[in-house]
């Protein structure tokens, strides 16, 4: 579930949003996304998310290394045990920034608008046409945010390895997952609840001992990522039940409490 360029279907999506007091950058946010696209328009098309950061750049994003099921293997942490009697279960604006990885060519703009005139910059067979009004919501209802656009065509689409990245928080004490949901290339309905289908995941390096699963690591993963990934997580699945369109947030608070039942929606800024 996330916003895409032009008709798409997204299924099965990981969300992770943790902090951490890393060693060199300081307080952080780290984000993980993942999920299933099925492009239903013909030629390229791309999702965009929205980070509640600024002065995001290339070297924010983190490669998974091939590890496909780091994220997997969260929910695998915090997936209830399946009952043996079943078999089933704020800075100056930037220009935009153009850059590959993984699958994607990704652009990172402070100011929406600016999007369609940087697609030039795209390799042809991944430049989708991007609706000007859906730049403007952007800029309209998420100002201070970094929108980041991942641009894909249709032999790549099922390939993507966990998309992982950091950024410097606007609010440190409130842990955000984007999930804003709309799959037509259009503006999102914010006024009409959306069925989802996502399992949410949030960690923190100042957890108390005891606090959450612990995470079973590939063996292959690389070491840099220990550095930005938790110890352990605690999350939940949301699905098949329609929820106020926008993204899903705690306070780092209640997250330290585990008060899990507190992770509400977030929705756009009027």
């Amino acid at each position: 579930m996330c916003v895409s360029a032009k008709r798409a279907e997204f299924s099965g999506t990981t969300l992770y949003t943790g902090r951490r007091c890393h060693p060199q950058h300081g307080v952080i946010h780290v984000l993980g996304y993942q999920n299933t696209a099925v492009n239903l328009s013909d030629g390229a098309n791309a999702m965009l998310l929205h980070l509640p950061g600024r002065s995001v750049g290339p070297e924010n994003f983190l490669s998974a290394g091939g590890c496909a099921d780091i994220l997997s293997r969260m929910v695998d942490a915090v997936r209830p045990p399946r009952p043996q009697s079943r078999s089933r279960a704020a800075s100056t604006l930037r220009s935009v920034q153009v850059f590959d990885h993984d699958i994607y060519t990704v652009l990172l703009a402070e100011d929406a608008t600016q999007i369609p005139a940087a697609l030039a910059q795209v390799p042809a067979r991944k430049r989708p046409s991007i609706d000007p009004e859906l730049m403007r919501f952007y800029a309209d209802h998420y100002p201070g945010h970094t929108v980041v656009l991942c641009c894909f065509d249709n032999a790549e689409a099922k390939k993507a390895s966990p998309l992982l990245l950091w950024y410097r928080p606007l609010d440190p004490d409130v842990l955000t997952a984007p999930a804003l949901d709309c799959h037509t290339g259009g503006v999102p309905a914010t006024d009409t609840p959306v069925v989802v289908d996502h399992w949410v995941l949030f960690g923190s390096d100042e957890a108390p001992a005891g606090w959450g699963t612990p995470v079973n690591y590939p063996v292959g993963m690389p070491r840099q990522l220990y550095d930005f990934l938790p110890d352990a997580v605690v999350g939940r699945y949301f699905g098949y039940e329609p929820l106020p369109n926008g993204d899903f947030a705690i306070t780092h608070e209640d997250l330290l409490a585990g008060s899990l039942e507190r992770i509400h929606r977030l929705q756009p800024v009027r």
